[in-house]
């Protein structure tokens, strides 16, 4: 018996193309309670979250006009337009919410796009695979229409509670996507190349995970020290130089000879580490990359750096 206790509403939405990362964003909110609405060009794919309780709608537009609040979770901002675009006439009036990869170029034209169709526009990314989606450490970061952020923000928290509004540039999120993405591969194929390595010596690959994390969580530690250098456009106080770690690429060689493995991808970032020290950072810091990565900037003084809290 409830009597006069009203309880919180929650915000109807629809759900946008189920893919893994989809189906995974539409469960978290039919596990909060939120009525939601899902469609996919696929129908099969809307089964098991029917099967939850969602609705499938017949079409995208029957899907945008269902919900006030539209989350799209398909592969690109052209993806997401394609798919959309026959369902425009539901789209004014709506809250639209992109969670996909891009470019910082198609996060922009995707909100001129929707705002030209009268919808609000956020565009967001998830830093997690979709078994951490709902988790209370799980960040998402949002970039674009600050209203639509605080109007609905206890509703995407409920695929992150970590969850970010980085400023009203809808471009935002992109950029943090594709500057901390740049991480994953190298990283990734570090990791590959090490166990390749130790497997040549007859050693499982699962032998080095602890110490690759171990080694993973140093690097963490050096970020927010690299971060003020590069601010700072101060190299000076090298831990570790560029000549450093210019050095240790002569052992590369010797190791793909040894152990057989292809070493080939790291010849770019030794080039790198060459430039940087023909350009006088040899005495560096490392983070001195940073001023050679730069295309037509000749060191800190030319920087234009805008920081978003």
């Amino acid at each position: 018996m409830t009597g006069n206790i009203r309880m919180p509403s929650t915000v109807p939405v629809t759900v946008i193309g189920l893919g893994s990362m989809g189906r995974a964003l539409a469960e978290a909110f039919l596990d909060a309670g939120h009525p939601t609405t899902v469609w996919n060009r696929t129908p099969e794919r809307a089964a098991p979250l029917v099967a939850r309780g969602a609705v499938r709608a017949e079409g995208v537009e029957g899907a945008i006009a269902a919900s006030p609040l539209v989350v799209t979770c398909l592969t690109t901002f052209e993806d997401t337009r394609q798919a959309l675009e026959g369902g425009v006439g539901a789209l004014r009036g709506r809250d639209l919410v992109t969670l996909n990869s891009g470019s910082p170029a198609g996060a922009r034209a995707t909100a001129a796009w929707a705002t030209s169709h009268g919808a609000r526009f956020l565009a967001g990314a998830v830093k997690n695979v979709p078994s951490a989606v709902g988790a209370p450490d799980t960040l998402l970061y949002y970039g674009g229409d600050r209203g639509v952020f605080d109007e609905h923000g206890t509703t995407l928290r409920v695929l992150g509670g970590d969850t970010v509004h980085l400023g009203d540039e809808p471009d935002l999120a992109a950029l943090y996507e594709m500057a901390v993405g740049a991480m994953l591969l190298p990283a990734l194929v570090g990791f590959f190349q090490g166990a390749a390595a130790v497997q040549a010596r007859g050693l499982p690959a699962s032998s080095t995970v602890r110490f690759a994390g171990k080694w993973l969580d140093m690097i963490k530690s050096l970020l927010p020290v690299y971060a003020e250098e590069i601010d700072s456009g101060d190299y000076t106080d090298a831990a570790s130089s560029v000549n450093l770690f210019l050095a240790g690429a002569a052992h590369d060689d010797e190791l793909a000879a040894e152990a057989h493995v292809d070493t080939s991808w790291i010849a770019p970032l030794n080039a790198l580490l060459g430039r940087a020290a023909e350009a006088g950072h040899g005495e560096h810091s490392i983070a001195a990359l940073t001023e050679v990565l730069r295309l037509g900037g000749n060191g800190a003084e030319q920087r234009k750096l805008t920081v978003h809290h």
